[in-house]
């Protein structure tokens, strides 16, 4: 079983920037897109970003384009997702997913098959 751990969410002021990290245990995950969501409590998974290294593909949902940034360094099986200018809407549970699809028009948790146990990033007014 594959494991997938997030981390680098907390409490950061209106403006303030994170950089989530999310860990692979499989070092296959490398060759696999791999995508952030978000959760706040009793809503769906929302869609974030997701990269494919293998051509290159990244999609960024419009929402949070220009702010958020998604990369990943296979050296260290991990991805990252830079948030930036953070407002206090942004606050959620951050989840890492992989052994999905990236197809770079669009994302949905539906397009993903392993998860993490995700990471809170709480931004204040």
């Amino acid at each position: 079983e594959v494991i997938l751990v997030e981390s680098g969410g907390r409490l950061v002021q209106t403006g303030g920037s994170l950089r989530l990290s999310c860990v692979s245990s499989d070092y296959t995950y490398n060759h696999h897109p791999m995508g952030w969501f978000l959760q706040v409590p009793a809503k769906q998974r929302e869609a974030l970003a997701c990269l494919d290294t293998r051509d290159g593909t990244i999609y960024i949902t419009d929402s949070v384009k220009g702010r958020f940034t998604i990369s990943r360094d296979n050296a260290k099986n991990t991805i990252y997702l830079q948030t930036d200018n953070l407002k206090p809407e942004d606050t959620a549970v951050y989840y890492c997913a992989g052994h999905g699809a990236c197809s770079g028009s669009s994302l949905s948790p539906s397009d993903f098959h392993s998860w993490g146990q995700g990471t809170q990033v709480t931004v204040s007014s």
